[in-house]
């Protein structure tokens, strides 16, 4: 027979009420009586029935994760990260993939959050980045946290999770200068993405610092998707004075970029380097495996999803005004530079690179 909220009650020997206080993670509950009841939970295996929960009562026991993005191992991540933190705290996810370039979009979002019933929303790039997708959520009064680039906050910090972009290119393009390379090409992603400006932003920094002029030619426009990297690559890399390391401004598009090369000829990274960003799957994946910036999405999904429930459940009589402030959730993070085998010293001479590009055009 399947377990009830009553079973686990008088397992220990507590009022339904209390049980009730526990899996809702209210404060409201001494520590020794918290411990008796999740013992309970846990030797009956007893599982929530979240929809009862959310028709008994006004309160929501759901939240919705809301993107548009072409790199699958973000998304996945994300998701896994949201999910940790929601069944930490006894709540569903509902998914929502969405197009932002719809004309429809901000009317389905309205839509969602009216017949969803959602208790908060979780938002990541390019939604998290666009005024108009966060004066339609404060419109309805729902609440929500952005994932966004440093830059994008805009007074908003207290509904952000914020990621450096900027100095983790930074840190990326500075370690390609430490190693000789005069001549970076950068690949950019989405022009939708704030974080695209953002490590674009990083990359000119360094080299500015270095006292290299820019060279807007070695710079171009793309998507944050593998295809995007093998033209950017064969483009950059057919110019008359080619670059010796390419930046990528995701693995995707680096992992694209490193596959162009190999089918020109050119050793990676004897004669060309190629760095990533985020540290996907993607980067350890290639051969060689690539240099990047390990940006932590499941750990920043987690926090972003502690913080969206803070809110939501700080509107409970029996919350508390730190929970409403998501006090202790990291609210900014610097991915961190990972070295591996796509970069490497300058070459003494870019000759080795022409030869290749004439052999592979061939």
């Amino acid at each position: 027979m399947k377990v009830t909220i009553s079973d686990v009650a008088a397992r220990a020997g507590v009022s339904i009420k209390t049980v009730s206080r526990v899996i809702n993670n209210e404060p409201s509950v001494r520590p020794a009586t918290r411990r008796k009841v999740m013992d309970s939970v846990e030797a009956l295996n007893y599982q929530p029935n979240l929809a009862a929960r959310n028709l008994a009562g006004t309160r929501s026991y759901t939240i919705a994760f809301i993107y548009d993005n072409p790199n699958a191992y973000y998304v996945i991540d994300m998701q896994n990260g949201i999910l940790d933190a929601c069944k930490a705290r006894g709540y569903e996810l509902l998914i929502h993939p969405s197009n932002f370039k719809s004309t429809q979009v901000y009317e389905e979002l309205r839509n969602l959050v009216e017949h969803s019933r959602v208790a908060g929303l979780v938002l990541t790039p390019p939604f998290s980045e666009q005024q108009q997708v966060i004066d339609t959520l404060q419109s309805l009064g729902v609440d929500y946290v952005r994932i966004i680039s440093t830059s994008a906050a805009g007074g908003d910090e207290e509904n952000c999770i914020m990621v450096d972009d900027s100095q983790a290119a930074f840190d990326l393009t500075q370690h390609l200068l430490q190693y000789g390379h005069r001549r970076i090409g950068f690949l950019c992603g989405g022009e939708e993405h704030v974080s695209t400006q953002g490590r674009l932003d990083g990359y000119k920094r360094a080299l500015q610092g270095a006292g290299i002029p820019l060279d807007e030619s070695l710079i171009l426009q793309g998507e944050y998707s593998f295809d995007s990297g093998v033209q950017g690559a064969k483009k950059l890399l057919h110019v008359d004075n080619p670059p010796s390391a390419i930046f990528a401004s995701n693995d995707e598009m680096a992992a694209g970029a490193l596959f162009a090369a190999r089918l020109m000829g050119i050793a990676i990274p004897e004669q060309l380097s190629i760095v990533g960003f985020e540290d996907s799957p993607f980067s350890r994946q290639t051969w060689p495996t690539l240099t990047t910036a390990h940006q932590p999405n499941n750990e920043i999904a987690k926090c972003a999803a502690a913080l969206v429930l803070s809110k939501a459940r700080s509107k409970g009589p029996a919350e508390s005004a730190a929970a409403s402030k998501g006090a202790g959730i990291v609210r900014k993070f610097t991915p961190s530079l990972v070295i591996r085998d796509s970069s490497g010293p300058a070459p003494q001479s870019l000759d080795l690179g022409q030869q290749s590009l004439v052999k592979g055009a061939r």
